[in-house]
């Protein structure tokens, strides 16, 4: 029990180091983020509402840093992420839950699979090391180290210009509205198709890479060996001594990769011109949209520390002895 309360203390002192810091670094930037907005919107707002807006967005210089933190926190805990500049006057909440779930569907669904089929392989591979089977680690290896955005401009000219099996860029037909019909969810299906392939193939080699290592280092230890000398049938010896332990830097990996996946893959929605977290984060930060940077780092840094919890106790259920007490 002292284990888990100690990494909820833990985690929750992290979220408000990262909390705190979304708060001060975008002040700490140069720039007038107020005078930049009304120079816009020029004409259409009046000079004399320069005060209101730094009040509107939490700016207003009058107002003491400490209490302007105060006042953020309560935001928060009311669920107000501010009003985004870029789309002002339209709330960083609204902005944020349209884009994420684009991004957690496609990110997230391919990463599921290449975890699991990079891991399903891996353990094969590095169970029967010294066959056949290590032929392949050269192509892993060799995808593993492809950039992602080249594999990406490789697939669009083959796959989408020159077969024109897939199309180049969007993430549904913009001729159709929105809704839950079968018609639109196959859109998006076939406009997502082509980008999660992508992300599984550039990120499966290294899930079979990182589980083969470590099937070859967890076969040579002493309870493997003991419990073949028992007898034990192989896949009974596979599954419950060698998989079990090999796993667990696999779990602990797949977690953050969660996490991150609430960031979205940043190149992929710019290159596939996909909408989604990533892609929205990239507006915000060329358009120094301070509130909807705020936003979004704060979605993402609380996606990564959820799914660190969530790492940190199934790999206690899986590995008793993390449990212990030091």
């Amino acid at each position: 029990m002292r284990f888990f309360v100690r990494r909820i203390v833990f985690y929750a002192v992290t979220f408000w180091a990262a909390v705190t810091l979304n708060f001060f670094i975008p002040r700490m930037l140069p720039g007038d983020p107020v005078s930049a907005l009304m120079a816009r919107f020029q004409g259409q707002i009046d000079s004399h509402a320069k005060h209101a807006l730094e009040v509107l967005l939490g700016l207003d210089k009058q107002t003491s840093l400490w209490q302007q933190y105060v006042d953020y926190w309560q935001l928060l805990l009311h669920g107000d992420l501010g009003r985004s500049f870029t789309y002002f006057p339209t709330p960083v909440a609204q902005i944020v839950s349209q884009a994420l779930p684009w991004t957690i569907g496609l990110v997230g669904f391919a990463t599921i699979i290449a975890f699991s089929l990079g891991t399903i392989i891996g353990r094969s591979i590095g169970w029967k090391r010294g066959t056949w089977a290590d032929s392949a680690l050269p192509i892993s290896a060799f995808f593993s180290a492809v950039p992602y955005f080249w594999l990406a401009l490789i697939c669009i000219s083959f796959f989408a210009v020159r077969l024109g099996w897939f199309p180049t860029n969007g993430s549904y037909d913009r001729s159709m509205v929105p809704n839950w019909s079968w018609e639109f969810i196959g859109s998006v299906i076939y406009y997502g198709f082509l980008p999660a392939a992508t992300i599984v193939i550039a990120s499966i080699s290294g899930w079979i890479l990182g589980m083969r290592n470590m099937m070859v280092t967890v076969s040579s230890e002493d309870y493997v060996t003991v419990a073949q000398a028992k007898g034990l049938k192989e896949r009974k010896v596979k599954t419950q001594y060698a998989s079990r332990n090999a796993i667990l830097p696999q779990v602990s990996s797949f977690a953050l990769s969660l996490g991150f996946v609430v960031g979205g893959t940043l190149i992929m929605e710019s290159v596939f011109s996909y909408q989604g977290i990533g892609a929205t984060l990239f507006t915000a930060v060329s358009s120094h949209d301070y509130p909807l940077m705020q936003g979004c780092f704060l979605v993402i840094t609380l996606a990564v520390l959820v799914m660190n919890i969530i790492a940190d106790f199934v790999y206690a259920a899986l590995d008793p002895r993390t449990r212990q007490e030091g």
